[in-house]
C-alpha cells in the first residue's frame, strides 16, 4: 500500500477553507478532517466562541494525540488526507514535529474582510482571533522543517478561477488534479466539526465555489486594530502567491 499524502491547509477564519473542504472531501481518494485543534485551542485560551461547551464536549482535547493522528494515515484508508487548520489554533505549545510528514498550502484573504465577517459573529475581534500573524510564522516554520516553500493561494483567486487555481494548486503540491474538486452536492456533512450551526450556513448551501463579491459585512471601529496589526503579514504572504 503507498503511503498516505497529508495535506494541511492552513487558513483563518471566515475565508473559503471549508469550500476548499468541500472540494477534496468530493474526490474519490480523499479522507478530510475539519479543524483537529479547535477543542485544545478552546480549551487552553478560555475563549467564549459561539458553541464552546457542546464543542470541548464533543472534539478530541489532547494535542499530542492529535498531532499523532495527522501525520497518520487517513481514517478511511484513502490515498490523501486533507486537514483544515485554523493558523490561530496553533499555540505556542501545541506540537508542530507532526507537520514534516505533510504537504502544506497556506490560504490567504485580506484581513479587513475577515475582520468585519468574524465580528458579524462574535461582536468583536482582535488581531490573534483571524491568525495572519501566526499564519507568516507557521509558514517560515514549516519551509524550514521540511525545506520546501510550500503554496499560498487567496481565496478571492480561487473564486474567480476555480478550475485554474485547482489544477495549479494540484501541481503545485504534486498531486493529480479531479474535475470532482469543482461541484459538490449542497448540504451538511458529517465530517463537518460541531461548530457548523454558527459558521456554515453559507456553505451547505453551496454547490461550488461563487464568484467573488464584495464583502456583506462593514468593518467596526474597534476591529482596526486588528487589521493594522494583522496587514504586514498578510502582504508579505500575497507576495507570495500562487498564480494559474
Amino acid at each position: 500500500m503507498s503511503e498516505t499524502i497529508r495535506i494541511c491547509l492552513w487558513s483563518g477564519p471566515r475565508n473559503i477553507s471549508t469550500a476548499t473542504m468541500r472540494s477534496f472531501e468530493n474526490r474519490s481518494d480523499c479522507a478530510v478532517w475539519d479543524e483537529p485543534f479547535y477543542g485544545p485551542y478552546l480549551g487552553r485560551t478560555g475563549l467564549d466562541h459561539p458553541g464552546r461547551d457542546t464543542i470541548l464536549e464533543s472534539v478530541p482535547l489532547d494535542a499530542d494525540d492529535i498531532a499523532a493522528r495527522c501525520a497518520g494515515d487517513a481514517p478511511d484508508s484513502s490515498a490523501l488526507f486533507f486537514q483544515k487548520h485554523m493558523c490561530q489554533h496553533m499555540l505556542g505549545d501545541i506540537p508542530r514535529d507532526w507537520m514534516d510528514a505533510c504537504r502544506h498550502v497556506f490560504l490567504i484573504r485580506d484581513p479587513a474582510e475577515v475582520a468585519a465577517s468574524f465580528a458579524a459573529t462574535t461582536g468583536a475581534v482582535i488581531a490573534d482571533d483571524i491568525g495572519q500573524v501566526r499564519q507568516a510564522e507557521l509558514f517560515e516554520d514549516i519551509a524550514q522543517r521540511t525545506g520546501k516553500s510550500w503554496p499560498v493561494i487567496e481565496g478571492s483567486d480561487v473564486l474567480a478561477a476555480p478550475d485554474a487555481m485547482l489544477r495549479a494548486l494540484c501541481a503545485a503540491i504534486d498531486i493529480p488534479f479531479d474535475d470532482n474538486m469543482l461541484r459538490w452536492p449542497a448540504g451538511k456533512r458529517e465530517t463537518d466539526g460541531v461548530w457548523a450551526p454558527w459558521w456554515y450556513d453559507r456553505v451547505e448551501a453551496s454547490t461550488g465555489f461563487e464568484q467573488p463579491q464584495p464583502s456583506p459585512h462593514d468593518l467596526p471601529a474597534s476591529a482596526g486594530a486588528a487589521v493594522d496589526t494583522s496587514r504586514p503579514y498578510y502582504e508579505r504572504m500575497r507576495e507570495r502567491k500562487l498564480k494559474a
